[in-house]
């Protein structure tokens, strides 16, 4: 499949595990630097790809996308499946891929979000933070678990839904997650942020 396929990115943004799955399946592309901090991001033809002004956004033979979990779905079920990096349409591992990367976006994400506000606000250790940072750490007892039994998400090899999951996981352990309670959440992130793949943020 030949695609024209543009991603609008910041360094050391939300875009960046967009960046990786490019990476990762080897599909050119080509990329476009939005300056978030020069407000790039709100003028009206960013506006018109993108309505929440935000990266990362995607273009698809010129047409728009957005929302990071959308984009990895669309990646993994437009090219990862030949690469052997996401599982065929119609088996049990494609459901698990999709439970699992909607679970970090969503219900892992929803508490990232209140332990991100509680830290924004200077109250980390507030009963809001508190609250969020101990649904967060049941949170990463369940991935712990499915972790002790096989080295990647979907089994013994590394999947885009690793790198999907890891990617909210690592961010939330930037902001405070309790990681080191996790001893094979911890292996595996360390396993997947050493991947080639994830050293892609060169302008």
């Amino acid at each position: 499949m030949s695609q024209k396929i543009v991603l609008y990115w910041h360094p050391m943004s939300s875009a960046s595990p967009i960046a990786s799955a490019l990476a990762e399946l080897d599909v050119p592309h080509e990329r476009v630097k939005v300056d978030i901090r020069a407000g790039e991001q709100r003028r009206p033809e960013f506006l018109a790809l993108n309505p929440n002004g935000k990266v990362p956004t995607l273009t698809v033979d010129g047409a728009p996308m957005f929302e990071a979990l959308a984009m990895h779905l669309f990646l993994g079920e437009t090219y990862g499946v030949d690469k052997g990096l996401w599982p065929a349409e119609g088996t049990p591992e494609r459901l698990q891929a999709m439970s699992w990367c909607v679970w970090s976006y969503v219900t892992y994400g929803a508490q990232l979000m209140r332990l991100q506000a509680a830290r924004d606000m200077g109250t980390p250790e507030d009963a809001h933070g508190t609250a969020a940072h101990k649904a967060m750490d049941e949170l990463l007892g369940l991935l712990d678990a499915r972790l002790a039994q096989q080295p990647w998400m979907l089994g013994d090899a590394y999947s885009l839904v690793d790198l999907c999951v890891g990617s909210v996981i690592g961010y939330s352990a930037y902001i405070g997650a309790p990681l080191q309670n996790h001893k094979h959440v911890t292996a595996w992130m360390g396993q997947l942020q050493a991947r080639p793949a994830m050293q892609i943020e060169a302008t």
